[in-house]
């Protein structure tokens, strides 16, 4: 391709809305441009990226097996209310009316349109295990869209789902999956990790996400320093440490006027955090219901653990100063489990406390030397806490490290979620009618890439992995426009490297070398050749990679032969 029929419309500024590197070097390099908000055009630059990690997501999951299909984006409400999720799924689902006021949704995913095509279509066991999947855009209504494609509204899935008549050959699809995501990101030269993760609103038990590994994720991941253990932060079990001690002090209540946080008592009481107690009032399931969740003062309440442990409400809501009042007679910042009228239940490390002090339920006071067994009985423990660096790894090797990380896949072992809702079934080997288990296999493509953008940039631009590069090398020749022997040399390369189907961009754009450099360099194309008539006096070329400092004097002669054993090493 030649940079005068391509449109390159590179920025030299950064645009003020762009808030991190990806979105700014997208925007500044020409990929996307702003629709509105989070919904954004891909431009043929763009496309080119798009198009390439999409096919290499395509060819790991045709080398696992699965079949390739699509699904409209436009989906009725009747399959949503039939699965449960039409209420449930919130905000995030844009819903709308057709002109017959039927409603529909955009699809945010589509396990509800597989499930009904999957119980239309398999009949038998002897059709399982069979595994679908589409490359899709899917459509979420964000509160805040933000980061450019990283959260946007609009955005490139390749979603999957598979059908099995057990849990063992779900399970068996499943490490075909972790598979192919592993290759993907491989042969996108990413540094990733798998963790395990909460299945949020898709649902299901056992489920993995995988993490671009950068400073800028949204997302804490946890890792042993000592084995391949890693989890999302929401879903890491923290394990206890130690062994509770004894009683040494008598219950005492202590006046602590103005002390309204665990930093204000740490302070008070000259002690450090973890010497404290901290109680939360959330509601229960049950209407009216409110329960009592006591933390060590170092720790904070993780909330995914305590929606998913059966006893609150969900989405979890925090009591309000008014129910405390009412039902406590007190303010928060004063509350502790002793003589407390609801439910109380302990973190598995607030239980091992001993000695410690807390709220008495009594604005302005506090207790000291608090024991479990004799100022209050012994309550219900839960793992419900975020875990910290430093921690124990619950594989009970290491301890725990975190890093940052942006979420581009993920894997779920549904079971029958939905299969059992919407009746999915087919015939086992006796004739009897069984629901299938399902899986499901989502990796967000246009999150690639500018989660790969984020991992690899600096200061001059994008450097891109060689397999999705928009260009794999760029020709750079010095005064194409009025030297016959560059324009000579440089064509003839042009058409060697095209014919060994080398991607391969040529500017003979009518522009300065400064800028020229400047805009391949900001586009991220892995190599260059450049080339001059200085330097073809002496039969050479300049041969440079994107990440290397200088340069490379190569013989004309030798330059394709060069080119050949770094794509192909």
């Amino acid at each position: 391709m030649k940079t005068s029929q391509f449109l390159i419309n590179t920025l030299r500024d950064t645009p003020n809305d762009a808030e991190i590197k990806s979105h700014q070097l997208m925007l500044r390099a020409g990929l996307i441009r702003r629709v509105t908000s989070g919904i954004y055009s891909w431009s043929p630059l763009g496309l080119r990226v798009l198009q390439k990690t999409e096919n290499i997501v395509r060819d790991e999951m045709n080398k696992a097996g699965a079949l390739e299909m699509l699904m409209p984006s436009a989906q009725p409400a009747e399959l949503w209310i039939e699965s449960g999720r039409w209420e449930k799924f919130g905000p995030e689902l844009l819903r709308f009316k057709d002109r017959h006021m039927r409603d529909y949704c955009l699809g945010p995913t589509h396990e509800e349109i597989i499930t009904d095509f999957a119980r239309q279509e398999l009949k038998s066991y002897r059709q399982l295990p069979i595994n679908f999947y589409q490359i899709q855009w899917k459509f979420r209504d964000e509160i805040r869209p933000r980061f450019g494609v990283m959260r946007s509204r609009e955005f490139l899935m390749k979603d999957a789902y598979s059908f099995h008549i057990d849990a063992e050959s779900l399970d068996d699809t499943y490490n075909k999956m972790y598979t192919a995501y592993s290759n993907i990101l491989d042969r996108l030269e990413l540094e990733y990790r798998a963790v395990w993760a909460d299945s949020g609103a898709i649902g299901g038990s056992k489920s993995q996400e995988f993490h671009v590994v950068t400073q800028a994720g949204e997302d804490a991941i946890v890792y042993s320093t000592e084995s391949d253990y890693a989890a999302n932060v929401e879903a890491a079990e923290a394990i206890a440490v130690g062994t509770r001690g004894e009683a040494t002090g008598a219950l005492k209540k202590l006046e602590t006027p103005n002390v309204h946080s665990i930093e204000d008592l740490a302070k008070f009481l000259n002690s450090p955090p973890e010497m404290h107690l901290k109680t939360l009032i959330l509601h229960g399931q049950k209407e009216n219901e409110l329960i009592a969740v006591c933390l060590r003062g170092d720790h904070e309440l993780n909330e995914v653990k305590a929606e998913n442990c059966g006893l609150f409400a969900v989405p979890l809501t925090f009591a309000s100063d008014e129910e405390i009042a009412n039902i406590l007679n007190t303010t928060p910042g004063s509350i502790g489990p002793v003589n407390m009228p609801i439910k109380v239940v302990f973190d598995r490390q607030a239980a091992l406390m001993s000695n410690f002090s807390c709220g008495a339920n009594e604005t302005g006071f506090h207790y000291i030397n608090v024991n479990i067994g004799r100022d209050l009985p012994e309550p219900e423990v839960l793992d419900l806490r975020e875990i910290k660096e430093g921690d124990p790894s619950p594989c009970g090797k290491g301890k725990i490290a975190i890093a940052r990380g942006i979420e581009v896949g993920h894997i779920f072992q549904l079971g029958d979620r939905y299969s059992k809702a919407m009746n999915a079934t087919v015939l086992d080997q006796n004739g009897k009618a069984t629901v299938m288990q399902m899986g499901c296999y989502g990796i967000g493509v246009t999150r690639i890439v500018a989660a790969a953008i984020e991992q690899r940039n600096d200061d001059a631009g994008i450097i891109w992995p060689k397999a999705i590069a928009p260009f794999t090398l760029s020709l750079i020749p010095m005064n194409y426009g009025k030297s016959e022997l560059v324009k000579e040399t440089t064509d003839k390369l042009y058409n060697e490297l095209l014919a060994l189907g080398i991607d391969v961009l040529l500017e003979d754009r009518n522009i300065r070398p400064g800028e020229a450099f400047s805009d391949h360099e900001l586009i991220g194309i892995p190599y260059r050749v450049v080339i001059g008539d200085r330097t073809l006096k002496n039969g050479e070329v300049e041969f440079k990679a994107r990440t290397d400092e200088a340069a490379t004097m190569v013989s004309v002669t030798e330059i394709v032969n060069v080119i050949k054993a770094t794509l192909n090493p």
